[in-house]
């Protein structure tokens, strides 16, 4: 016997463990793409949501240098309003991406009343003096504080603003980094706060600091890309640059410096335009690659475009002496890509090919079904293959192994690929060439 349950956790009713209920919200969080904010949302959720935690409303502080900011805040303001969203929240078929809708345009409706107050909130983690809240995460301690109005740690702006007499501080911390805290409490329902409450909202407190302290990670990873992607960009510019202005201003200032024959001049004066178009090429290629955008997938003819393509002059003039297989399954699905773009990643890996195959060698260029989703083009040359250090380094932006080449090509193809949601493989060994594989998604039949 086989039973089939949905990765995706489903949902519960009234009488399920708090604690399932929290974890299947934080679960749904990871199959969605959403931002910092929208899964900070989604913890704010678990806390304060009827079936969750069973806190009301949640305050969160944000840190920003040595400031620690209120930025959010999630919850009812009457007991009615707090009845519709907890009806709300556990009605049947409403998954994570609608509690996320749900809760962000409640947010939005409230940043007219509450934003200007929560701007208030703004505490000092390297002053002498800090009052609760901030005090918990500069301590890095989950506090509960209970009668609040008597406590003399507590700022009093603070309980003016929450109305309550107990409330639980709850700091974000990864790696020993103070990165923020929420604040929550049970303003609706007055029912006190108990271990157990404690203990979940624990949960979801490491989970929040985790989830900034590796947004932060993330953002500082992909600075550091960018900026080796630049550093490597201005190596390349420098270095396709420079010969060919040295010609440039070389020959230009022969011709200046002393009077020449006009035999001379008329050299000189080719090998200047011939490095001009040179430095053309080069910015040709640069803009175009920093330019590929496709606004809308559209349906595209695979079986159409490859004869055509085999038959254009410029891959004609370069398969003189060698030979170009194609062949391609009948009816083959349309894909949803960009033809013009689609057409120039082929044309970009068989040219490749064609440079690498010897006279009389041959390129295969194949297309067929593949499991139903894809379409799969085949590209494989005759050339002597890559080496393990080519073929690590084969996408890495201006790694070429042309003389002249820019770096950009195969670069650009994934850049197509990946924006038609698609897939790209290469297979190469030394001595037995180079076999590209391009998958390209296939256009879902539409119900009549």
């Amino acid at each position: 016997m086989i039973e089939r349950y949905s990765l995706q956790p489903g949902n519960f009713g009234g009488d399920t463990p708090k604690e399932f209920v929290l974890l299947s919200i934080i679960a749904q969080s990871f199959f969605q793409p959403f931002s910092l904010e929208d899964n900070l949302l989604v913890i704010l959720t678990a806390l304060t949501a009827g079936s969750g935690i069973g806190f009301n409303r949640a305050m969160l502080f944000l840190r920003d240098g040595t400031k620690l900011k209120a930025t959010t805040w999630l919850g009812p303001r009457s007991p009615e309003e707090a009845e519709a969203i907890w009806t709300m929240l556990s009605s049947p078929g409403i998954g994570y991406a609608e509690v996320v809708a749900y809760n962000r345009d409640l947010v939005t409706r409230m940043v007219k009343d509450i934003q200007p107050k929560l701007k208030l909130f703004i505490y000092d983690l390297e002053s002498k003096s800090l009052s609760l809240p901030a005090l918990a995460a500069f301590k890095k301690e989950i506090i509960l504080v209970t009668e609040a109005r008597s406590e003399p740690l507590v700022d009093p702006d603070f309980i003016n603003f929450i109305q309550v007499d107990s409330f639980l501080c709850l700091p974000l911390i990864a790696q020993e980094e103070v990165l923020g805290e929420i604040v929550v409490d049970k303003g609706i329902t007055h029912a006190p706060i108990e271990a157990r409450d404690i203990e979940l909202a624990r949960l979801c407190a490491l989970l929040a600091g985790n989830y900034i302290y590796t947004t932060n990670l993330y953002k500082k990873v992909v600075e550091m890309e960018k900026m080796a992607a630049l550093g490597e960009m201005a190596a390349f510019v420098s270095h396709q640059l420079r010969n060919p202005i040295v010609a440039i201003g070389g020959f230009t200032q022969q011709m200046l410096s002393s009077p020449c024959q006009p035999e001379r001049c008329h050299r000189n004066l080719n090998i200047i335009l011939e490095q001009v178009k040179h430095l053309e090429d080069i910015i040709y290629k640069l803009s175009h690659f920093l330019k590929i955008t496709i606004r809308e997938l559209q349906p595209v003819d695979v079986q159409s475009i490859l004869p055509n393509l085999v038959e254009r002059p410029d891959i004609k003039i370069k398969a003189a002496k060698k030979t170009i297989s194609l062949k391609m399954s009948e009816n083959l699905p349309l894909i949803l890509c960009d033809p013009v773009y689609f057409e120039e990643a082929v044309v970009n890996i068989l040219d490749n090919a064609l440079d690498v195959t010897p006279e009389g060698g041959k390129v295969y260029l194949r297309a067929r079904p593949y499991n139903n989703k894809y379409v799969l083009i085949i590209i494989k040359d005759s050339g002597p293959g890559l080496d393990e250090k080519s073929h690590d380094k084969l996408f890495s932006p201006f790694y070429t192994t042309k003389e002249n080449g820019t770096g950009l090509g195969l670069l650009f193809v994934k850049r197509i690929i990946d924006i038609c949601d698609g897939k790209m493989e290469v297979q190469s060994k030394s001595g037995s060439g180079t076999m590209f594989k391009l998958y390209f998604k296939v256009q879902e039949r539409r119900l009549s």
